[in-house]
């Protein structure tokens, strides 16, 4: 992708409401009451499935992968037994930990619903500024600091276990602390994975935003938007190609399209990107594996180890493929050479996308990291469109709420 400023994008505005009565309340200063968070909206029973598959998967994956990254195959085995890792290791001092993978998703999330309360409230927004924005936040609780500050409000900078240092990528924290304006684009020639393994909420944003519109337009958009957060932290074409085809496929596995049926539109979209094809040659690579037999850790060596962006993502849709189900997925995205957390994370969302939250075994969530802070990041991003907020809408104290939450900056 080149690395010019993208767009301003106008979003749709929530209709006035009819028979309803304004109040003066200040965004920020409302109660806060039980009533109010009651009424939050309620994703419907298909969407919670899918969009908490997506974020709690991603989050399984890289709690599995993470306390075996450095280590070789041959080693896991060793240790392990010949399957390798089937279950939470200690890692960071307790189990079931996530790493940046995760922590990174989630202020993805933040900031895209953060950019939807800007537009709805001015009428427009710069999506990717605001998503970099919430990336310095994320800096912060690394206890690092960018030459422009952000603004430390919202729910989740208060999360105080994110406060940790899970080895963050180098080539992030540089891009982010060198950063003189949100948006900026950063100084390097970057194709790591640090991009596609935190843009899965970009897939189900795109889903929900675009809703009524063709898969292919909400692909696309999902493509675009996902290509321009990673060249947020990473200067080479194949680590941005790589994660919007990601936040592609998993919009459009979040509209419950079939795998293979959404694996080639995806591939249609990247195929018209120019430098695709690095990504395009390793995801066709995968494609043939996981149609040369059953799923094996050796093909999952073919594909690379990781630490580049189209080798995990290659390696992640081998795996959804190859599978039969999320627990066996997830499983094989880790137990390899190299990155194995954040081609955990990638296969994850994949994997929980496509076969919902009800798939992924209570071994797994139960003890996962924050995984009731994710599950609420999901249900935001399945039901932001019915927020009461936007420049027609009354002032009131869910308005306010919403607007505390994700404050429209």
């Amino acid at each position: 992708m080149p690395a010019t400023s993208p767009p301003t994008v106008r979003m749709k505005q929530p209709p006035f409401p009819a028979d309803s009565a304004a109040t003066t309340i200040v965004p920020g200063t409302a109660a806060r009451d039980t009533a109010t968070r009651l009424d939050r909206p309620k994703p419907t029973p298909a969407r919670r499935r899918r969009w908490r598959g997506c974020m709690v998967g991603g989050a399984v994956g890289d709690a599995l992968g993470a306390p075996v990254e450095f280590k070789s195959l041959d080693e896991m085995r060793a240790e392990l037994g010949p399957g390798g890792v089937h279950g939470y290791l200690p890692a960071f001092g307790r189990y079931g930990a996530i790493t940046d993978d995760t922590q990174m998703a989630m202020f993805t999330a933040e900031g895209l619903l953060r950019a939807y309360a800007c537009s709805a409230v001015t009428g427009t927004v710069d999506v990717p500024s605001v998503v970099g924005h919430a990336y310095l936040r994320w800096l912060h609780t690394q206890r690092e600091s960018a030459t422009i500050a952000p603004a430390l409000d919202g729910w989740l900078v208060r999360e105080k276990a994110l406060f940790a240092s899970r080895v963050p990528g180098v080539t992030v924290i540089d891009a982010l602390r060198a950063r003189t304006s949100f948006g900026e684009r950063p100084r390097n020639t970057s194709k790591g994975c640090g991009g596609a393994m935190r843009v899965a909420p970009v897939g189900l944003w795109c889903a929900r935003l675009d809703e009524g519109m063709s898969p292919d337009r909400i692909a696309k958009h999902a493509f675009e938007l996902g290509a321009d957060t990673a060249a947020l932290t990473h200067g080479h074409p194949t680590g941005q190609l790589a994660a919007g085809y990601v936040a592609a496929l998993v919009a459009l596995l979040a509209l419950e399209l079939p795998l293979h049926d959404a694996l080639g539109r995806a591939t249609a979209i990247l195929v018209r990107r120019p430098g695709h094809a690095e990504t395009m040659a390793a995801v066709e690579h995968a494609r043939k594996l996981a149609a040369a037999g059953e799923p094996r850790a050796e093909f999952v060596a073919r594909l690379g180890e990781g630490w580049v962006a189209e080798e995990a993502v290659a390696i992640a849709v081998y795996c959804t493929l190859a599978a039969a189900d999320f627990d066996a997925g997830v499983r094989l995205a880790v137990n390899h050479d190299g990155d194995s957390d954040s081609t955990g994370a990638i296969a994850g969302n994949l994997l929980g996308t496509l076969h919902g939250i009800e798939s992924i075994p209570t071994r797994f969530t139960n003890g996962l990291e924050l995984v009731e802070v994710l599950a609420g990041l999901a249900d935001d991003l399945a039901t932001f469109p019915a927020w009461p907020i936007g420049q027609f809408q009354p002032a009131t104290d869910a308005s306010a709420w919403w607007l505390d939450r994700y404050p429209p900056h």
